[in-house]
């Protein structure tokens, strides 16, 4: 990136988002650039303020908090995490970016065709409305998180067995560090007021749960079974376990698109903006293995 670090002006890149998995990895890469970078944040505590990047508190509720946060950056990142006030919050951040000069936008949205299913259905919603702005805009659609398998099977492949209802659907997963990279190289791209771009990014590889249990039997040295439920049996588990309804909700539809491969695409796009191929799932999971031993 020799053309920020020559800049006689520092870029002010302000991270919405930053305690979050993919905000948090971005933020780390970018302390090492010749750039500002302010933290929006409403957990302060949580945010490190630390080689020259600055942590502002938001608070939806007091428009202000943000419109301040906001003061004097360019560049603005979003990655908000799943709620019922997202779509309202992350409308909230471009409306305040727009009004303030901020001259790109870069958006974490999901990858997927139109669905009613949550969260996909908030991300299409607040697309659309940062697709009316007159404002530099890029949407990163990222397949499936790989650490969502931690919530899913963590507790139970230890023991030799997980289940689901994703049937026998394909699914990419990525790697949340390949997400802020590709932020990272995104944020630094030249736009002018009509750009609007989208990236869809992938693994190296779709995989099924059957297969993820091969892997996952080789790394543990123990055999692991994928145990297949129906849709109504998941949700009537997840509730036992304890999660809320909404909670439930959002893991159902993960499940449902899993079950149909809407997130089986695999795309080349992590290694042609960032140079590096994406990690792959073995990869992940090796690295995160302690984390399925009982």
């Amino acid at each position: 990136m020799s053309k920020v670090a020559s800049a006689s002006v520092r870029p002010r890149i302000a991270i919405a988002g930053a305690t979050g998995r993919v905000g948090s990895a971005l933020t780390e890469l970018l302390a090492a650039d010749q750039v500002e970078v302010v933290a929006l944040t409403r957990q302060p505590d949580k945010a490190q303020a630390s080689r020259g990047i600055a942590v502002a508190a938001i608070d939806f509720g007091a428009p202000e908090t943000v419109r301040e946060a906001l003061r004097g950056a360019d560049r603005l990142f979003i990655s908000q995490g799943s709620s019922p006030q997202q779509v309202a919050n992350e409308k909230a951040l471009i409306d305040a970016a727009v009004a303030g000069g901020v001259r790109h936008i870069v958006k974490v949205s999901a990858m997927g065709p139109a669905t009613r299913l949550y969260p996909f259905a908030w991300h299409m919603e607040i697309e659309a409305h940062l697709a009316r702005q007159m404002i530099a805009s890029t949407v990163l659609r990222p397949s499936a998180y790989a650490d969502v398998l931690i919530r899913r099977a963590a507790g139970s492949v230890g023991k030799g067995s997980w289940a689901g209802a994703a049937g026998d659907g394909r699914i990419n997963f990525i790697d949340v560090r390949d997400i802020a990279k590709v932020a990272r190289v995104a944020l630094f791209k030249e736009t002018h007021p009509e750009c609007q771009r989208a990236y869809h990014l992938t693994g190296p590889k779709a995989w099924t749960m059957q297969e993820i249990s091969e892997e996952l039997s080789r790394l543990l040295g123990h055999p692991v079974v994928y145990i297949n439920r129906t849709l109504d049996e998941q949700r009537v588990a997840l509730l036992a376990e304890g999660l809320t309804p909404f909670v439930a909700d959002l893991m159902m539809g993960l499940e449902q698109t899993f079950r149909e491969s809407v997130l089986g695409e695999t795309t080349s796009t992590v290694k042609e903006l960032t140079g590096e191929a994406p990690r792959s799932l073995p990869e992940w999971l090796a690295e995160n293995i302690g984390l399925f031993r009982n």
